[in-house]
């Protein structure tokens, strides 16, 4: 009997099988990339920032009892500078308006209201507290998201790159055609509910900015202080 000649087939896997695979791999790296996009500058600010704005220690010269927890969770709209602090927004000067920039930054003329509330149509400078030019300390409030978006002309994203400024930096603001000239000499980073970023101190002119921070989160705030340099 002749030897019988056996035969194997073997099933080639489909072509789609193999599509799918790289398609599998390039979502895996799509995913990686753009997790690395939005973590990257919260490391690095963790990295580069954190340890030198850890000095948010601020003595507060409001009693305890008085401050009120800040409840703020991921559904607070902190396009609102209300939401900012616990305390309430004094609307004294409403619609008094001035113009800020920041050169090192590229900001130039951004408009700034007195006791308004809505950060995404401009800076909000707090009610009650000083005017630039006069005594005592105008804190302005402007809000941030992530770094790689910073854009000097829409308010949502203006003060993304506060951190990289410096101390000597200057900030320019014209109020009732007055032009007024200031220098960074502190930078701090504080908890929501730490009022005391709202003192009013009458030696001198002073301005304060104030942002969300690390860039793109709402954990903690960026204080940015300057006074008026002398004409």
């Amino acid at each position: 009997m002749k030897n019988a000649v056996r035969y194997m087939y073997i099933k080639n896997p489909p072509k789609r099988r193999g599509i799918f695979k790289l398609f599998s791999f390039f979502l895996i790296g799509a995913g990686t990339l753009l997790l690395f996009y939005v973590v990257f500058p919260i490391l690095s600010w963790q990295i580069f920032y954190a340890s030198a704005l850890s000095s948010g220690n601020i003595i507060s010269p409001i009693p305890k009892t008085t401050v009120v927890k800040q409840n703020i969770t991921s559904s607070s709209n902190l396009t609102y500078a209300s939401n900012w602090f616990p305390t309430g927004n004094p609307k004294t000067n409403v619609n008094k308006e001035y113009s800020l920039s920041i050169p090192k930054l590229g900001i130039k003329d951004a408009k700034v209201i007195v006791g308004s509330d809505d950060l995404s149509k401009s800076l909000i400078h707090y009610g009650g507290s000083s005017l630039p030019g006069e005594y005592g300390n105008a804190v302005i409030f402007g809000h941030s998201i992530l770094p790689q978006f910073f854009d000097p002309k829409n308010y949502k994203a203006i003060f993304s790159t506060l951190h990289t400024l410096k101390i000597g930096d200057t900030i320019n603001i014209v109020s009732d055609g007055v032009a007024y000239k200031y220098s960074i000499f502190d930078f701090k980073v504080v908890d929501p509910e730490n009022i005391s970023v709202l003192e009013q101190t009458y030696d001198n002119s002073y301005i304060t900015l104030i942002t969300c921070t690390p860039p793109g989160t709402y954990w903690k705030r960026l204080v940015v202080k300057a006074q008026i340099e002398k004409l």
